[in-house]
């Protein structure tokens, strides 16, 4: 383990917090929680347009909250408000500033990214559980089959190999303009629905067995993909030769 990175919400906005970071030698990202101080420097901040966002504008400063050891570098986005009244009864919106022209996204970090890098960063954070929960419905990783603990272990590796194959093809699967940043997951029970539960005829003629899928059904287009992607597969003299020319990270 090379680098501990903290993602936290606004919970762990506190100098308790930041100081266990810097102590143990790691890089966060915190939402900051809104204060007087705080709305006072954003107000007063110069912002610009923020074209790689949602957010109509964008700004950062260095502040120093009260009770903080030393000033940081706080990341904010602004987006504008429609023009229709909020409705007294809707609560306020988790992790955002609200002020009469604007609401806000506010974070504190010690990292040195670019803002927009940086909170996709931070969006990123808690999508482990959506991964979990996933490799428990679609894969079967709860369904432990046994009270033994080296069969359940077992089986835990088989669920997650299944999960990994799935992440594999989609990489398989992807359209070469594609980036890390913005490939879509599928999850495995939409990709054992396209790709694994099609029509199909095993045969066996002379000695040979083979597989044979009828001339329409839906997913036709991605399968021929696939199945011609997977005959590109060669080894060279340096490893196996890309099958897709343009890498999915520079």
């Amino acid at each position: 383990m090379k680098r501990v990175y903290a993602r936290a919400d606004s919970g762990f906005y506190c100098w308790q917090a930041v100081e266990a970071y810097e102590k143990m030698g790691w890089r966060f990202i915190v939402v900051a929680r809104k204060t007087s101080r705080l709305v006072d420097q954003l107000q007063a901040a110069k912002w610009k347009r923020s074209p790689r966002t949602d957010a109509d504008g964008q700004c950062e400063f260095l502040y120093q909250p009260d009770g903080w050891g030393k000033a940081y570098r706080f990341l904010a986005l602004r987006y504008e408000k429609p023009a229709e009244s909020k409705d007294a009864q809707q609560p306020e919106q988790y992790q955002l500033f609200d002020t009469p022209e604007y609401t806000y996204r506010v974070f504190v970090t010690d990292m040195d990214e670019p803002l927009d890098t940086l909170v996709w960063f931070y969006n990123q954070r808690a999508g482990a559980e959506n991964l979990i929960k996933e490799a428990n419905n679609d894969a079967g990783l709860a369904a432990h089959p046994s009270n033994r603990w080296i069969m359940n272990a077992n089986w835990f590796q088989i669920a997650m190999l299944a999960y990994n194959l799935n992440c594999w093809l989609q990489l398989f699967n992807r359209e070469e303009n594609v980036t890390v940043e913005t490939i879509k997951h599928t999850t495995l029970a939409t990709a054992r629905l396209r790709f694994l539960f099609l029509a199909a005829r095993i045969w066996r003629h002379a000695g040979r067995v083979g597989v044979s899928y009828s001339d329409h059904y839906q997913e036709k287009g991605a399968f021929q993909q696939l199945m011609g992607r997977l005959r590109k597969v060669a080894r060279g003299p340096d490893g196996f030769a890309p099958v897709l020319s343009a890498p999915l990270r520079a």
